[in-house]
């Protein structure tokens, strides 16, 4: 499993209400992803992004294309940096 985690500065005037509404447009898109195992949104500390485990590298390189990238900046105004970790071990109390 990889995680990546997905960071990006938001605009100064975006608030949580904002911000939530962004990400629920933009949900549907990562609902039934192949690869994607699970998705959280984040936001604070001026920054937007995302926590993502993919179930390999492959499958977030698909993704993570210049076409996504593109979106982001056009959708938040600033180029996504991710970051990428093996994830060996899960623990899910859910």
């Amino acid at each position: 499993m990889i995680t990546a985690i997905v960071n990006f500065p938001l605009p100064g005037d975006v608030d949580l209400e904002q911000a939530q509404a962004l990400f629920e447009g933009s949900a549907p898109k990562y609902q039934g992803l192949e690869g994607l195992v699970r998705k959280y949104y984040l936001f604070g500390h001026g920054k937007g992004g995302g926590v993502y485990l993919w179930e390999s590298q492959e499958a977030a390189d698909a993704v993570y294309t210049a076409e996504w990238r593109a979106m982001i900046k056009e959708r938040y105004g600033a180029e996504p940096e991710i970051t990428y970790f093996e994830s060996p071990v899960i623990v899910d109390n859910s």
